[in-house]
């Protein structure tokens, strides 16, 4: 009996006949055995940020300065939680990669039958599309805010970006690794600056990153809150991540494995715990700035409009509007990569990456262009909140085959999860999954 089960794991790792992301697998190179600890670390860091962008997306930041703006620092705790979830779940992702030499949606498609491999692979595309979407949006209210540039001409700039990604991606992918943490730190020191600038109350800061039984006795709160755990853990970050750690030309031996496994946590958990300052930092403000004002702020623009008489700096909207905008560009990346990952990965289908860019974009642009061109700017906020319910309906299809693959001994060996991080990883996805369904609900209702 075992000896069949030993065969039919090592089918399932034969049925794979591409290398993900075969054009830069292996292109990172990475110092040898002796090396120092930080130059090893240094060549090991990049997959991370990459993965991170995603956590502090447009839609986290409407939930974020809403959350803030309405329950002031009480919703600190839930940003802290959502964290610590993904941190675990990006783990497991990366772990997979490196372990098995496959990305998540090659695991999954190997594991189940043609048929059901098109149909996670069309939900998926919904989902990176859903991604596309939020940053359309985010990078015209951007372009509007900073230039005075109406949405649709906006949504029509946003598909340049096209010929920008693909003359980077032929040229490194570490370069494409650099742009995105310069725009994260960019991110970074402009909410670093408001916040200091918002002067925040620290006990009551402090009291926030600790749970309140408010929180789900208060039905406006709850629901705040489930939008932002909702948009903490996205699906295609899990498929990217799996990938991306394998542009690593680590030795693919046991030693080897286990050592870019390493770094590649200690990359993960440094951008991740970043992306949560970040998170932080956008709640944080919006409770200093709006909340003892009694100003209840939702939308993206009425931050812009109001920030600047709120903490008294006239400079305030336009920092935000450039962090707005660097957010949006990161996405653009990830969207693009994620959305090579998985058709490769389900439907073993190689295009050209300039098609498959331009393919996504106009999937992306052509709803929002319409929506806007009929209902108005007014129509891109109610695109946006669609765009993040999109994202918790594909959610389960990614978490539960994660799981599930990185706790089975026969496929991961001895790189398989411990039995206290199963427990904790299924029990948050069953969680996240019943949160994600009453928000949809909640939102559809």
């Amino acid at each position: 009996m075992k000896k069949d089960q030993s065969k039919k794991e090592k089918s399932w790792i034969k049925k794979v006949e591409n290398i993900s992301l075969e054009e830069v697998n292996s292109s990172v190179s990475v110092p040898p055995e002796n090396a120092p600890f930080f130059r090893k670390l240094l060549a090991f860091l990049g997959p991370g940020s990459l993965v991170a962008v995603g956590y502090i997306d447009p839609g986290n930041w409407a939930t974020s300065i809403e959350g803030g703006s309405k329950f002031g620092y009480t919703l600190l705790s839930v940003i802290l939680i959502s964290s610590l979830i993904a941190m675990l779940m990006q783990e497991m992702s990366a772990r997979l990669g490196i372990a098995t030499g496959m990305d998540l949606a090659q695991a999954t498609s190997a594991s189940v039958g043609k048929k059901t491999s098109i149909f996670l692979w069309l939900l998926t595309e919904l989902a990176i599309i859903a991604t596309d979407i939020a940053e359309v949006i985010g990078s015209a209210i951007a372009l509007k805010l900073l230039f005075h540039i109406p949405i649709l001409v906006g949504i029509v700039i946003t598909t340049v970006d096209v010929l920008l990604l693909l003359l980077l991606q032929k040229r490194s992918f570490r370069i494409i690794e650099s742009i995105v943490g310069v725009l994260m730190v960019t991110i970074f020191l402009i909410f670093a600056y408001e916040v200091a600038l918002s002067h925040p109350e620290m006990s009551a800061l402090l009291e926030g990153f600790l749970p309140h039984k408010e929180i789900i006795t208060n039905s406006d709160m709850l629901y705040v809150a489930l939008g932002i755990i909702g948009a903490t853990v996205m699906p295609h970050n899990l498929y990217l991540h799996s990938s991306i750690v394998q542009t690593r030309a680590y030795k693919r031996t046991e030693k080897g494995k286990k050592e870019a496994i390493t770094f590649a946590r200690i990359d993960s958990v440094i951008s991740l715990t970043a992306a949560f300052i970040i998170n932080s930092m956008i709640l944080i403000l919006g409770a200093a700035a709006f909340y003892g004002a009694g100003q209840v702020v939702s939308e993206i623009e009425d931050a812009y409009t109001l920030l600047a008489p709120a903490i008294g700096a006239s400079l305030a909207s336009t920092f935000f509007a450039v962090a707005l905008l660097a957010s949006g560009q990161n996405s653009t990346i990830t969207g693009t990569l994620s959305g090579q990952i998985v058709m490769e990965g389900f439907i073993h289908l190689r295009i050209k990456p300039w098609l498959r860019r331009v393919i996504t974009r106009l999937i992306a642009v052509i709803p929002v262009f319409v929506v806007t061109w009929l209902v108005g700017e007014s129509g891109t906020a109610e695109l946006l909140i669609l765009s993040q319910v999109i994202l918790s309906m594909q959610l389960p299809f990614a978490l539960v085959p994660l799981v599930k693959f990185t706790s089975n001994k026969q496929k991961m060996g001895q790189f398989v999860n411990k039995k206290w991080v199963t427990a904790i990883a299924w029990i948050a996805t069953i969680v996240i999954i019943l949160l994600n369904l009453y928000l949809i609900y909640y939102t559809l209702a």
